[in-house]
């Protein structure tokens, strides 16, 4: 199973907002950090606010914050509003289908079981448990604003 890259790109921008929980952060700091375009963080950024993530204040010095405490934010819940196609094979797409073995097969039933399995061991994670290492995150993230 992978996620997409904004999937991705998105739960590091969660994890970056986590680090810094006190202050607005820039779509183009962490674009930059991360090596995004200013155009795909601005989608994401606007996918994270659309779906209850992030607070965004635009302006002069606005920026953008978690709208929820990294402990209330689940990964596994998080990924199922941002990965919005999980047909892992076609025959999980009931309108493009056209596998001829379909109706006899059993590895859609295994690969349900699968996908079930891996959401619900997502699901056992919060985003306060991506940042357990807040420190060596933090300076990461601060290294890198030296260097540019």
């Amino acid at each position: 199973m992978k996620l997409t890259n904004f999937t991705d790109y998105s739960l590091r921008t969660l994890i970056y907002l986590a680090v810094y929980p006190d202050r607005l952060c820039t779509t183009k700091e962490i674009a930059a950090y991360f090596k995004i375009s200013q155009n795909h963080m601005v989608k994401i950024t606007h996918n994270l606010s659309k779906i209850g993530y992030i607070n965004t204040q635009k302006g002069r010095s606005g920026g953008i914050s978690l709208l929820q405490s990294s402990k209330e934010i689940n990964i596994g819940e998080a990924i199922q509003k941002l990965e919005l196609d999980f047909n892992i094979v076609e025959c999980f797409n009931c309108k493009e289908n056209t596998c001829k073995i379909a109706t006899v097969c059993n590895l859609k039933n295994v690969l349900i079981r699968a996908h079930k399995a891996f959401m619900d061991e997502l699901s056992c994670y919060t985003l306060e448990d991506l940042i357990k290492n807040k420190d060596e995150l933090l300076a990461l993230f601060t290294c890198n604003k030296a260097t540019h």
